[in-house]
């Protein structure tokens, strides 16, 4: 549960109770107000809930200090914005290696790793680059590789899409779904784009604060077998 004020209290989130298990790729959608952001904050441990139970891997979270619930994102989780958040002043190189100086986990091969992650995902000749250098899906692309340098549990992406064209929408998508597949990272989508919505394999709908629905969305399976010639 999680309210806001004191003399006419309003919840944004009110009686939720859902489990999301490792490898998970899910979508949390509704309309403006409805809670979504609210509720990622506190799965994300940004938010502290004014009640109930927010537990990870069987542990209350509740008690933790500030301390060891900043060191717990650093080092599990991964977050995505739709405005990506990127410092202007930073390359994507040093941008994607913000985690690694927030953990004091910098090194040479935490830096390897953030240069192998922006190669991955097309930027081997944007290495350098500031954001205002950038388009707007190669930042998205920036922040992704950020949120992953970690080698997290679980990213949290918020609106990931929402300020971009079709075609770069879908290729972050494609982008995500690669990673989460490889690599078994669990994807936490808040949106309201439905046809991202769509894409995932469960759908969390919240409207007023609450869980309307939360259905799993069948998907053919991949197939990898050559057409027969």
């Amino acid at each position: 549960m999680k309210m806001y004020g004191d003399a006419q209290p309003v919840y944004a989130l009110n009686d939720i109770s859902l489990t999301i298990h490792q490898g998970e790729f899910l979508s949390i959608v509704g309309p403006s107000g409805s809670g979504k952001s609210t509720l990622m904050n506190v799965l994300g441990l940004l938010d502290r809930p004014t009640g109930g139970a927010l537990k990870y891997l069987g542990e209350e979270t509740s008690q933790w200090s500030e301390g060891r619930r900043s060191e717990f994102r650093n080092r599990e989780m991964g977050f995505i914005f739709q405005a990506h958040m990127l410092l202007p002043e930073f390359t994507a190189l040093e941008n994607v290696m913000i985690p690694l100086r927030i953990g004091n986990t910098l090194s040479s091969q935490g830096m390897a790793k953030a240069q192998r992650l922006l190669e991955r995902i097309g930027l081997a000749e944007r290495l350098h680059h500031r954001p205002g250098q950038l388009s707007g899906g190669q930042n998205q692309r920036v922040a992704i590789a950020r949120a992953l340098v970690n080698n997290p549990k679980i990213v949290f992406a918020d609106e990931p899409t929402g300020a971009l064209d079709s075609q770069t929408s879908n290729a972050v998508y494609e982008l995500m779904r690669e990673i989460h597949q490889e690599e078994r990272v669990t994807f936490v989508i808040v949106t309201h784009e439905q046809a991202l919505s769509e894409k995932t394999d469960r759908v969390i709908r919240l409207l007023d604060g609450k869980i309307k629905e939360d259905v799993t969305i069948p998907h053919p399976p991949a197939n990898d077998t050559p057409p027969q010639r």
